[in-house]
Order: C-alpha cells, then structure tokens, then sequence
C-alpha cells in the first residue's frame, strides 16, 4: 500500500475527518483531498511530515504502511490491534478475558 492507502487507514483508524487533519496539521483540505484521491500525487516532503506528526505516525509508516522505528512485536500484530480497536467495549472485555484465560493455562 502508498501514502494514500496508509492516510486513508489511519484517518479510518483515528476517526479523524480530513478537515480536522487539515485543521491539525495547517494544510489546506483541498490538498489532503487531492493526496486521498483516485489519482493522486505523492505529498512534498514537507507536507508528509506535518501530517505524520498530527497523526502522531512517522512518515515511514505513512509511505510503507510499516515503521522500523517501532518494535516488531508491534508491527507483526497491528491489524490485529486495529480490529480490536474496533470493537465493542463488551467484546473487548470477553477476549480480554479469553486471552488472560489461555495465558494462566500455560
């Protein structure tokens, strides 16, 4: 996945409009609009970085959809974080509980 793919994702992920990006980081909507369209262009060093930061992501992550700063462990298990995430406060509770059941048995 590119830099469109990624941003799309982590606004999803982050429940962040792209006014309130554009917002956070100083850039115009239209040019994050333009970066998330069909046929987009590859945003300037410089606008990558103010987006990374106002979504507390590298540039890295944004470009590759993996970072080499973070832990393995943690990149190795992200979607599976995402979904979590996702989910209901009362189905977080019973894998919670699922997990720590399994991890006591071993």
């Amino acid at each position: 996945m590119g830099f469109k793919e990624n941003l799309k994702d982590e606004l999803k992920y982050q429940g962040i409009l792209v006014k309130e990006l554009a917002d956070k980081c100083n850039i115009p909507k239209g040019t994050i609009d333009h970066y998330l369209a069909e046929k987009c262009t590859e945003p300037i060093a410089e606008n990558a970085v103010k987006i990374a930061k106002a979504l507390n992501v590298s540039v890295e992550y944004l470009v590759t959809g993996s970072d080499s700063s973070v832990p393995g462990l943690y990149t190795k298990y992200s979607d599976m974080i995402k979904k979590f995430d996702s989910l209901s406060d009362r189905e977080k509770s019973a894998i919670s509980k699922m997990i720590t059941s399994l991890s006591s048995t071993q």
